[in-house]
């Protein structure tokens, strides 16, 4: 009788709060280089009714791609449905901070399901030299918005496409890098991903009413030139790395190295220095400079 008193005691306990609450959370485990979504079809992005396209806008970009989760990222599963022959799961993960109202989905492909909470991926901050090296390596990738993975993900041909044009591959496995992803692929995931979260990462630099020149002076390799949108890494006194959206110029632009001096002057025409990022909103008319290596 206490047994069948407490079953019907939970019974109604989760009809008043809500099955979700009571059942056990699922996880699952990134097993490769993994394209999480913000749209759950996955078959209209990747190859579509043909199994050879890759659905873009424009400028050649997939919006629906929000990053690339490393192998060994744990996500939690929100919900499970199927689309065409994948099973595509709503999931949250610990490392990626999702804008409002997002949601986030990936195709069952690429992981391992669990019932108890898998080790979380715990990346190692390389040293200052190896983060240029790879930043350094990465000039002349294309520019591909949510991209963090150099190489792509060249199991998208296994799951997804068929019969696709070799010349092509590179941009159909999401070959290349965005601004922040640049970052990202250098650190091996350490860094934050998006340039929402860069804009108060590590310390404030202070830049308030510099002129270019002076704001030089002060920079370190790494330190990071950045507003809610864009992020540009220094290299060194002399230069810095940035991946640049360019729609309409051959290849939609992609990672470039130009001159410091002259690319904070740049900046400036349109945007003034400050030392700290204020509010949570969008400022479409400033910049702030980050220092996070030093700090760690």
């Amino acid at each position: 009788m206490m047994i069948r008193g407490i079953f019907i005691f939970v019974m109604i306990l989760c009809g008043y709060v809500g099955f979700a609450v009571c059942a056990a959370t699922e996880y699952a485990v990134a097993l490769t280089d993994t394209p999480v979504l913000n749209s759950p079809d996955f078959k209209a992005v990747f190859g579509g009714a043909s199994g050879q396209k890759l659905k873009t806008d424009r400028c050649g970009q997939v919006r629906e791609l929000e990053y690339i989760a490393l192998p060994g990222t744990v996500f939690r599963v929100i919900k499970k449905q199927r689309s065409g022959m994948a099973d595509i799961y709503q999931i949250e993960t610990d490392e990626y901070k999702a804008p409002p109202g997002i949601r986030l989905y990936v195709a069952g492909y690429f992981l391992r399901m669990e019932q108890a909470e898998p080790v979380h991926r715990r990346p190692l901050l390389p040293p200052r030299e190896k983060i240029v090296i790879s930043l350094r390596a990465s000039l002349g990738s294309p520019y591909v918005w949510g991209g963090n993975v150099l190489n792509g993900v060249p199991e998208l041909t296994t799951w997804f496409y068929k019969g696709i044009n070799g010349n092509d591959m590179r941009r159909l496995i999401l070959t290349g890098l965005d601004c922040s992803g640049l970052l990202y692929h250098a650190t091996g995931g350490w860094t934050p991903r998006n340039t929402s979260q860069l804009i108060t990462f590590g310390q404030s630099v202070a830049i308030s009413g510099k002129q270019a020149a002076e704001i030089v002076s002060q920079l370190q390799p790494l330190d990071l030139i950045v507003w809610n949108g864009h992020v540009i890494i220094v290299l060194d006194r002399q230069t810095a790395i940035e991946s640049r959206l360019e729609c309409g110029k051959a290849g939609n632009g992609g990672v470039v190295i130009t001159p410091l001096e002259l690319r904070i002057a740049e900046i400036m025409r349109t945007r003034r220095p400050v030392n700290g990022w204020s509010g949570t909103a969008k400022q479409q008319d400033v910049f702030v400079v980050r220092r996070w290596y030093a700090t760690q």
